[in-house]
Parts: C-alpha cells; structure tokens; sequence
C-alpha cells in the first residue's frame, strides 16, 4: 500500500496538486496516525486487547493553506472506520443525544453519548475545531478524555492554537484542562505556507455576478465545484437554543440563498456565528430592497458588517449592483455604507491575511 507521502507526490506529478514544502513536512503525522491505528489488535485466548493510545494530531495554521486538503487525502486512505466531521456539526449532535439521554432519565449524560461515538468509529477527524460556545466549553473536556480512554484518535484543524480556543471565553478557567488535554493527546503542529490555496483560485475571478438568469448561476455553480468538488452537507450552528442552517457547507465555505439567511427571524448574534464559522460565503438571489422588504434589508446590512469585519469572502449574485440594490425608502441612506462594503469585498485581494 502506497505511504501518504507517496500519494501526495503522485497527486503533484500528475498535476491534481501544487507541490508545497510545508504540506509535505506535515505529511508524516499523517502517515504515522495511519501506520499506528492500522496496526492489527492483539487478540488473547477470551477477548481482544484494548486499543493502543495513539498521538492525534492538531493542525492548525492560516486560511486556505491545505489542511482541509490534507485531511482528505490522509482521510480517503485509512482502512478503519473513520468519520469526518465539521466541529460545530459534531457538538451539535453531542447535545441532541445528550438531551435524548436526559429525557430517558440518565444522569450522566456524557458517559453513553462518549461510549456510543467510540462503538462507531476509531479515528474522528474534524474540521475547523473552534470553541465559541458556553455550553461547547463545558462539556468537551470529559467528552474527549472520555473518547481518548475508548480508544478514539482524534485528527483536527483549526485556524488557531489550541491556547487561543475559547478566548476571552466566559468562564474560561473552567475550560483550561481542555487545552491541556489537546495539548498532551495530541501533536500540535502549525501549517506554515506562504501561499493561500482558496485565496489564489479566486484570483481575478468575477465574484459579484447581476443575475442573468441561468448564465449567472452556472458561474457560481462552477465556482462552488472549484472551491468544493461539489459535494457538501447542511451545517447546523446553534446560536442561544436557535438553530442557524446553512444549506451547504464542505471545507469552511458555505452557500446559501438570501431568504435561507436574511429571510428569517435571525439576529446579529447569529451572523457573528455564520461569520465564525465560514471563509468563503456563496449568497445567491440577493433582491432589490426597499420599504416593502426593509426587515429582510436591514439583516442583510448586519450580515455584510458580519462578514466584513470578520474578513470572510463574499461571492454573491444580486438583482442590481451594490449602488442600485436600495434606492428608495427608509434606510437608504444607511446602506450607503453596506454597498461600499460590497465594493470593496469584490477585491481580488479581499479575506487575505493581514500583514
């Protein structure tokens, strides 16, 4: 069987990759998890041993520099079950099955929440690990050290170091164990790239498209296929006992239509939470707006200061463009500033990373 350092050479000579030094220096944290959870079990006479403890691995490092990328390939080749998961979709899951669990009357809800993931998979791989939720906070630390004695090897990336999770969080002292726990079962290893993947495909691209019909969304279907493959799964964020659905996500870019998040009883507490939780924004069917949809208008203006300010990249298609959305009715004067937001989001060079 190929090593995945063989498979990534491969996918550069055949051109499906850009060879790039620091992806390859991570390479071999990959190949060692791999190696170690493929590792046949010692079996005695009456039972099999437990697992061994294997070293996970948490990668973290700028956007758009490949860890998603690499966590695929290292993903496609285990031969043990693994399941692949975005962070917030994942702990959504936790607390329905832990509210299922309270509701049978058990008290510790985590125990057979945590037993019943580690029945099902040996390695869990997570996309995008960030902690912005109270309730998250609480919980994750026995819910991993939990997980870890079971035997479940955890590979995850995150924008950030395990230091920074939950920062300025509520209660953060109550969360430090957990910091220290990722820092002792897992390799921290950063991705140090020059180059941003995701930011270079957009280059020069057209990403403000005055709908024309069926031309302007076949742009922004091929776009949405260069960014993602195509494939993709709903992401469910859970703002304050609310749910937040983007209809689809892979890799830390969502699409969405304009009625899926500024046509609902949302807030700026939940636009904060799509901020957070996305890179890339694909926002089809933006409408003309004016008094007899000035609620919808309104959440679209705390949507873009959302997205601005957390330097998320915006492909949108829209009726009009950014001056000639709002011409008439109250707040005109106020979506002044969301159009030259608009404006400037179309740089090329916009999302980049400061400095």
């Amino acid at each position: 069987m190929s090593t995945l350092p063989e498979i990534y050479a491969a996918k550069v000579a055949s051109g499906d990759f850009h060879h790039d030094d620091a992806q390859e220096a991570i390479l071999p944290e990959f190949e060692r998890i791999r190696a170690e959870v493929e590792r046949p079990v010692k079996k005695t006479w009456f039972r099999k041993s437990a697992p061994e403890t294997v070293q996970g691995l948490y990668l973290w490092g700028g956007v758009g520099r490949g860890k998603s990328m690499l966590m695929d390939l290292f993903v496609d080749s285990l031969g043990v079950p693994v399941r692949r998961v975005h962070f917030h979709a994942f702990m959504q899951e936790i607390h329905s099955a832990m509210h299922v669990a309270r509701q049978q009357g058990v008290e510790d809800t985590i125990r057979p929440v945590a037993k019943s993931v580690s029945e099902s998979v040996r390695v869990l791989a997570f996309d995008e690990m960030q902690i912005t939720d109270i309730t998250d906070a609480m919980i994750v630390g026995r819910l991993f050290e939990q997980l870890f004695e079971a035997g479940v090897v955890v590979v995850t990336t995150s924008n950030r170091v395990p230091d920074d999770l939950y920062k300025d969080g509520l209660n953060r002292q109550l969360f430090l164990p957990f910091i220290e726990l990722i820092n002792q079962r897992l390799n921290v290893r950063e991705l140090v790239s020059p180059n941003d993947y995701r930011q270079n495909r957009l280059q020069g691209s057209q990403v403000y498209f005055v709908q024309a019909g069926t031309e302007a969304r076949a742009d922004i279907q091929a776009i949405w296929k260069d960014l993602t493959g195509g494939e993709a799964a709903p992401l469910t964020l859970v703002v304050k006992g609310r749910n937040v659905v983007l209809p689809a996500f892979r890799n830390g870019i969502a699409r969405a239509r304009f009625f899926d998040l500024c046509g609902t009883m949302l807030g700026p507490g939940d636009y904060l939470a799509v901020a957070d939780a996305v890179k890339v924004l694909i926002l089809e069917d933006i409408p003309r707006l004016s008094r007899h949809n000035f609620n919808e208008a309104k959440r679209f203006v705390t949507l873009i200061d959302a997205l601005y300010e957390a330097r998320v990249r915006l492909i949108c298609s829209a009726a009009a463009e950014p001056e000639m959305l709002y011409i008439e009715g109250e707040g005109t004067f106020e979506f002044e500033r969301t159009a030259s937001r608009l404006r400037e989001m179309q740089d090329e060079n916009w999302g980049q990373d400061d400095g």
